[in-house]
C-alpha cells in the first residue's frame, strides 16, 4: 500500500481524506495557502507544506508548487479531492511522469469524459441513453435555429467546457434563440476560455439523479446505488439524499446497469459518478460523468456502510473490486451543505471570523467540517464550510433527525444557509418527495426565510 499521500486540496475534503489515511496506516502531507495556515487539515496531517498566497491560481492550482511539495516530502501518491485539480488531465499526466500515483482515473479518461460533447458521443456508442441533441458544436445562430427545429422546442444551449450553470440558456421558441446564443457564448468564453456550445432537448420537470460507480484496473465495474441531487439553486447542489424518493427498484436496476456499462466501456479506473436527468415519466438520460470523489459521497457511505475514500485509494493502488452491486439497505441518508452565505440576501457570501461554534451530535448524525471557534473563513474559496449528514431507518426519520441536528448547530459570527435548510425541511412538497431541479425557481426565498 502507499506509504505517504499528498492531499492537493483544502478544507473538509482534505480532512476527510486524512482520516481514512490514518485508519489505513498511510502518512499524509497537507498543502496550504497562506490564507489556510490555521486550517485543521494543516494541523492534522503528518506534514504540511505552504504552496503559495491565498488565490487558488497561485496555490491550490499551482502545479509546479504542488509537485515540489510532493518531491521534498517523498510522497508516492497524490489525492486531488474534488474541485481544483481533481479533473485536470494535465496534472494527472504530470503525476505519472514523476512516478506519483494520481488517485483517480487516467489522463485519457479525464479528457474523454471532461468534454461534454465527447462524453455524450462516447455514451451513445456505449448504448447509454442520452438526451436528444446536436451531433457536435453549434457554429452560429443560423445553425442553432436549424438544430432547434430538428430537436423540437424547448431546447437548452450548453457550454461544452461548462460547469456550475455558466454558459447555459433555455430557449422556448425561435424568437429567443439569437439573444440566448450570443449571451451563452460570451459567458462561456469569459468563464472557461472556450465559447463552444452544443444543444440538447430541454427536459421538463427533471430530477438530477446520479449513480456512484467504482471500477478497477482489470476492467470490472460496480455501482453503489443512487443519490438524488435535485434541490439546486442556479445549478449548484444544496441538498442530496440516498436513496432517491423518486426511484423504483426497476429504475434503479436500469440506471445502475447503464452506469456499469458506461464505466466498463471506457475501461474506467477508480471512483466516479454518472449523472443522469430523469423526466417525470422516469425516462433517464446521461448528462455527464464526474471523474472524482463527490461532495455528496457521505450519503452513500452512510446508507451503504462503505468507505468510498478507502475504496478509491485501494483501487488506485491496483487492488480489484469484488464486482458486487450494492443496493440501499434499510436506511436513508440526507446531506445539507452549510455555506457561509446569507440566504435572506440572495445567498450573498459571508466570510469572516467564527466567534462561537457547537456542531450537531447524536446517533445517526455526521458533520464533515474544517471549521472551529476562532477560525476565520477566507473569502478566496468555495463558500461551503460544513456538511451535515443524517441517517435514519426511513426518509421521514432522517428528515426529522436533520431538523433536530440543524437546530442544534450553533454558529455565530457569520451568516449561513442553515435557515434555508430548516425552511426546506418543513416544506410540504419537499417532505413528500415531490420536487425537481426547478423546485426553487419560483420561490421568493428572501421573503420565505424572513
Amino acid at each position: 500500500m502507499f506509504k505517504k499521500i499528498l492531499i492537493a486540496n483544502r478544507g473538509e475534503i482534505a480532512l476527510r481524506i486524512i482520516r481514512t489515511c490514518k485508519e489505513m496506516g498511510i502518512k499524509t502531507v497537507a498543502v496550504y495557502s497562506t490564507a489556510d495556515k490555521e486550517s485543521l487539515h494543516v494541523r492534522f496531517a503528518d506534514e504540511a507544506v505552504c504552496i503559495g498566497p491565498p488565490k487558488g491560481a497561485d496555490s491550490y492550482l499551482n502545479i509546479p508548487n504542488i509537485m515540489a511539495a510532493a518531491e521534498i516530502t517523498n510522497a508516492d501518491a497524490i489525492h486531488p479531492g474534488y474541485g481544483f485539480l481533481s479533473e485536470n488531465a494535465k496534472f494527472a499526466e504530470i503525476c505519472e511522469q514523476h512516478n506519483l500515483t494520481f488517485i483517480g482515473p487516467t489522463p485519457d479518461q479525464i479528457r474523454q469524459m471532461g468534454d461534454k460533447i465527447t462524453a455524450k458521443d462516447t455514451m451513445r456508442r456505449a448504448g447509454v441513453p442520452v438526451v436528444p441533441g446536436s451531433d457536435g458544436l453549434i457554429d452560429d445562430v443560423a445553425m442553432a435555429k436549424i438544430e432547434a427545429k430538428k430537436i423540437g422546442y424547448p431546447v437548452i444551449l450548453k457550454a461544452t467546457a461548462g460547469g456550475g450553470g455558466k454558459g447555459m440558456r433555455v430557449v422556448w421558441n425561435e424568437e429567443e434563440i439569437e439573444k440566448a446564443f450570443d449571451n451563452a457564448t460570451m459567458e462561456a468564453g469569459a468563464a472557461f476560455g472556450n465559447a463552444g456550445m452544443y444543444m440538447e432537448k430541454f427536459v421538463e420537470e427533471p430530477r438530477h439523479i446520479e449513480i456512484q460507480v467504482a471500477a478497477d484496473k482489470y476492467g470490472k465495474a460496480t455501482h453503489l446505488s443512487e443519490r438524488d441531487c435535485s434541490i439546486q439553486r442556479r445549478h449548484q447542489k444544496l441538498v442530496e439524499e440516498c436513496p432517491s424518493p423518486f426511484m423504483t427498484d426497476e429504475l434503479r436496476e436500469q440506471m445502475g446497469n447503464a452506469a456499469i456499462k458506461a464505466a466498463e466501456f471506457i475501461k474506467y479506473q477508480g471512483l466516479g459518478t454518472i449523472e443522469f436527468l430523469v423526466d417525470k415519466h422516469r425516462n433517464f438520460y446521461f448528462m455527464e460523468m464526474n471523474t472524482r470523489i463527490q461532495v455528496e459521497h457521505p450519503v452513500t457511505e452512510e446508507v451503504m456502510d462503505y468507505d468510498l475514500v478507502k475504496e478509491q485509494i485501494k483501487l488506485a493502488f491496483g487492488e480489484p473490486i469484488s464486482g458486487k452491486v450494492y443496493y440501499p439497505r434499510e436506511m436513508h441518508a440526507i446531506e445539507c451543505r452549510i455555506n457561509a452565505e446569507d440566504p435572506t440576501k440572495n445567498f450573498a457570501p459571508s466570510p469572516g471570523k467564527i466567534t462561537s461554534l457547537h456542531t450537531s451530535k447524536g446517533q445517526g448524525v455526521r458533520v464533515d467540517t474544517h471549521i472551529y471557534a476562532g477560525y476565520t473563513i477566507p473569502p478566496y474559496y468555495d463558500s461551503m464550510i460544513a456538511k451535515v449528514i443524517c441517517r435514519g431507518r426511513t426518509r421521514e426519520e432522517a428528515l426529522d433527525k436533520m431538523d433536530r441536528a440543524l437546530r442544534e448547530f450553533i454558529l455565530e459570527g457569520i451568516h449561513t444557509t442553515i435557515p434555508f435548510h430548516l425552511w426546506l425541511l418543513h416544506n410540504e412538497d419537499f417532505r413528500s418527495g415531490n420536487y425537481t431541479t426547478k423546485f426553487l425557481d419560483d420561490k421568493n426565498l428572501a421573503e420565505e426565510l424572513k
